[in-house]
Parts: structure tokens; sequence; C-alpha cells
């Protein structure tokens, strides 16, 4: 065995070739050595043997509104990112709004880093954000490090953070493209959610007609058109509608440089179980039907879906009204996404190398972290969550890290227990402890 400070043993050690019995080693915070289970252990290295439980890749969780500073009574970067190692996720990227100030100029990037700097439990990078308003911003923003570019192509909720019509879409993506850049994007069109009905009130059924498929098609087919014109790469954010599907997997075999994301409440929540008046459920675009959710997990088995992302969007609970229409749209999800989206994926016949490549390589490939994120491979970083994956256990929102405990979990029985988490080969929570913040801020590779 090469020299090691550290080796992890398990029974179930999930690789990119599959999961086997191995020893792992670690040595100044990397990878240095995957091997045999019953390797010798090298001369003065430390062995921890989690016997059967799995030891996995921390989670790489690519859309997180830690909303610090300017909204910290919704969250912040000590609160989030406690929660996320909790979950088994070492590193999530920050979006550019909801803090004030938004992530929309080097001096607002520069502020969120100070900021969370002495906070964060886990590793935190940064996007930024692309406005109507900004695009001189875009370039140096990307000189300084952020993973990309957000934008809204409908009122994002927030009034310092506006939307993108087509024309400023399009001058904002030429300009991410002349510099090799990616933009993420919020995708339902505002004409559409226009011209839907606005009852307002606690029916979710309500609730559900004002954010119809439609305008998720329509602002996706619309930036598939842009994307191809300019050869520009683009990401789809938190895809709800599955009639968008057939759109994005003729875009993908065209060559169109489009990946898509979706979210936990997507796969495991669905609109004909949210009571009425429970707006712990909503978020834009919504949790959809039964017969949707079936469609996008038949996405995400053959990659039409890319990844699976939190948007983990919290608020404080007086936000969290009975009238859908008035109250604040986000679900909170950080702790529970990996049990979630395992108890279900279980049910529906996957495994957890299937839960890893989504949760955790591609969405470090997303961002360009594979070279050092996403995988146990030698030359990672040595971060870890240690699974106990068919321990079951009830949500309880009082065991939860986020600043405000409201949940659409809430009650729900969820496999996979998270034992420990390590970053860098640092065990950083074991037994509900945590140790001081070690996380690093993160910037975009050259």
């Amino acid at each position: 065995m090469s020299d090691a400070e550290l080796v992890l043993r398990s029974t179930r050690v999930i690789t990119p070739e599959g999961t086997r019995a191995a020893s792992v080693a670690v040595s100044a915070g990397t990878i240095t050595a995957v091997l045999p289970h019953d390797a010798p252990l090298p001369q003065g290295a430390r062995l921890e043997d989690l016997g059967d439980d799995v030891l996995l890749p921390g989670l790489v969780d690519t859309h997180v509104h830690v909303n610090d500073p300017g909204r910290t009574e919704w969250e912040g970067f000590w609160t989030a990112t406690r929660a996320a190692a909790a979950g088994g996720i070492t590193t999530l990227v920050d979006m550019p709004l909801n803090s004030l100030p938004p992530t929309t100029t080097v001096d607002h990037l520069r502020v969120k880093q100070a900021v969370a700097a002495d906070k964060a439990h886990i590793d935190v990078g940064f996007w930024g954000g692309a406005l109507p308003d900004n695009v001189k911003d875009l370039r140096p923003l990307h000189e300084a490090g952020v993973f990309g570019f957000k934008a809204f192509l409908s009122p994002s909720g927030v009034d310092e953070f506006p939307h993108l019509d087509q024309e400023r879409l399009a001058r904002s993506l030429a300009e991410v493209t002349s510099f090799g850049g990616l933009l993420i994007v919020h995708a339902e069109d505002p004409r559409h959610l226009a011209a839907a009905p606005q009852h307002g009130g606690p029916k979710y059924a309500d609730f559900l007609a004002s954010r119809p498929r439609g305008a998720e098609d329509t602002a996706i087919a619309q930036l598939i058109a842009q994307a191809k014109r300019l050869d520009a790469r683009v990401h789809v954010l938190h895809l709800s509608s599955s009639d968008a599907l057939p759109l994005i997997a003729q875009a993908k075999r065209d060559g169109v440089r489009i990946t898509v994301e979706t979210c936990p409440h997507y796969l495991t929540l669905t609109a004909e179980e949210v009571p009425d008046g429970a707006s712990e459920f909503k978020c834009c675009p919504p949790i959809r039907e039964a017969a949707n959710q079936d469609l996008l997990w038949r996405a995400l088995a053959d990659g039409t879906i890319d990844c699976v992302v939190t948007d983990h969007s919290p608020s404080t609970a007086d936000l969290k009204t009975a009238d859908f229409a008035t109250a604040w749209g986000g679900i909170s999800g950080l702790q529970l996404s990996l049990a979630a989206v395992w108890t279900e994926a279980r049910r529906r016949g996957h495994g957890l190398e299937d839960v890893v490549r989504w949760m955790s390589a591609r969405t470090a490939a997303l961002v360009g972290l594979d070279g050092r994120k996403g995988a146990v491979a030698v030359g990672r970083d040595a971060d870890f969550a240690v699974l106990a994956p068919d321990e079951a256990f009830t949500v309880d929102p009082a065991g939860l890290h986020h600043r405000n405990r409201v949940t659409a979990y809430a009650g729900r029985t969820l496999y996979g227990v998270v034992r420990s988490t390590w970053l860098r080969g640092e065990r950083i929570l074991a037994d509900g402890e945590f140790t001081a913040p070690r996380g690093r801020l993160l910037t975009r590779t050259p």
C-alpha cells in the first residue's frame, strides 16, 4: 500500500468501477489508493473500519440558496453547511439570489465570500447572476471564479434579481459563450404564467394550475433554440414538466450543449398527496402528478436528465402562509436529499451507484470539479459520506439543522442514515456532533 495517514475500510465502497470491498488510503486530504479490502495497513496509518456501512463520495449539490448575507433569518452559511454535512453533502454551490447583495458583480461576490469564509463546514462555491443590466459584469465574474451564471426567464420573486426577456437572454448568452461560460436557467415562460388562472387561496390544485407545464416547455424550447444558434452551453434548472423531455432528448441528439437537473421533491412527492394549505410543499415550478413523476424517473435512467440537486430554498415559517399565491415558494431539502432520493430509488429498482452518479459524479462534472470531487478515486479529495442504506428513520423537523425547520418531508419514513461525513480526510460529522468549520471556498478551475 502507498504511504497513507488514514485508511477507511468497508465491505461496500462505491467507486467509478462499481461497488466492492476495499481499503481507501488517504494522505494530505487526497485519496492515494483504492486497494483490496484486506490490504495490509501501512506503518503509522490510522484505520477506520466501517464494517458493512457504505463508503460513498460526498455529494456535490450545485443548487443551494444560502441567502447569506442579507436574509440570514432565512438561512446562512453556518446552518446550511451543517445541514448539508448531516445529509452527506460535502460541496455546495450557492445561488446568486436571495442574498443581499446578489452575486451580480465582483464586489458583491467578495462580500459573500467574506461572509462565508469562517462559517463553512463544507466546501462552498458560487454562481454569478445574469441580469438585464449587468452584461459588462459577466466576464469579470467569470475571471473571479464563479462557476457560471443564473438567469430567470420569468420573475424571480425578489425585486433585486429581475428576469431576462428573449432579447436580453440572447445578449447575456452571447457574452457568456464568448468566454466559454455556462448559463443556468430557471425556464418558465412569463406569458404562459400570465395567461394561467390565478385564483389564490389554500387549494393546491389551484396553485398547480397557475404554473402549467406549458410555461416550462415553451421556455425550454426557446432556450434550446438560442443555445443551438450560438453553440452555447446551457443548463436547465429544476425540471418538473415531463412534457419537455422529448424536446430535451432531441436537442441532445442534435448536439445542443444542454444539461438538465431535477430535484428530490419532484422525484419523491406528488401533487395528489399535497394537503390544501400546506405551503411547505410550494415551489416553482411546482410538484406535479404521480404520472409525471414516473416519466422523470425514466428520464433519469436513460440520461435525458443528468443530475439531481436540492434547490434548497428556505424561508422563515411566517412566509409559509396557507395561501399558495402569497406563500414563499421553496423547499428546504439539504439534510434529507440523499435519504429522500435513495428511498424512492431503491423502491424503483435503482442502486446506490445510480444515486451517486446523479448526485455526486454528474454534479461535480457540471461545474468542472470532477478532477477533485464526485468519486472515490485516486487523486480526488477525500470527501466521503458513510451511509447505512437499509436503516430507516422518521423525519422529525426538530432534528434538522436548517435555520428554519419547515419541511415537506415531516413524518415521512426514509431509508439511509448518514453515520459520518468526511472532508479531505477529516471527519467533520459523527454521531450528530460537528467539528469546527473546515470548509474551503472554491473557485472555477481556469
